[in-house]
């Protein structure tokens, strides 16, 4: 469908659909890639062309990555070495508490995929941190 985008907010973007009838493009379907701040992506005003991905309760959800052509992966060492992430490897290589890498974790293919990891990593590292304090306060108390 076409429609015309008529209010921007920090999780996503409503559009007009014609009909009165008026979706919502969640932040995490704007774009293939990771989208900081929508203003770099859309305008209000502007016409794009959208997918409805869910209707519920009268509410419209619409994906606009859905009707744009899927980007190749790159392979295996192309790309994110060049942009730094190797050294981030080598530096928790020597057995340091760094973040685990696993192929998942270097290479999130959706939004919903880095967001399980975040969660996933930030649980571990609060566990860690609960289980440290624990044991430097029954330290304090002997």
């Amino acid at each position: 469908m076409e429609g015309k985008v008529t209010g921007i907010t920090k999780f996503g973007a409503f559009v007009s659909l014609g009909g009165g009838k008026t979706g919502m493009v969640h932040i995490s379907e704007i774009a293939h890639t990771y989208v900081n701040d929508i203003n770099e992506h859309l305008s209000v005003g502007q016409d794009v062309k959208v997918k409805i991905i869910a209707m519920n309760n009268g509410k419209i959800n619409l994906s606009i990555k859905k009707c744009l052509e899927t980007p190749q992966r790159q392979g295996r060492g192309e790309g994110r070495q060049r942009e730094g992430g190797g050294a981030q490897r080598r530096s928790n290589a020597g057995g340091s508490s760094g973040p685990r890498q696993t192929a998942r974790s270097r290479e999130p293919q959706t939004f919903d995929d880095m967001l399980k990891q975040f969660m996933a990593d930030s649980d571990s590292k609060l566990s860690d941190l609960r289980q440290y304090s624990d044991h430097r306060t029954r330290r304090k108390r002997q």
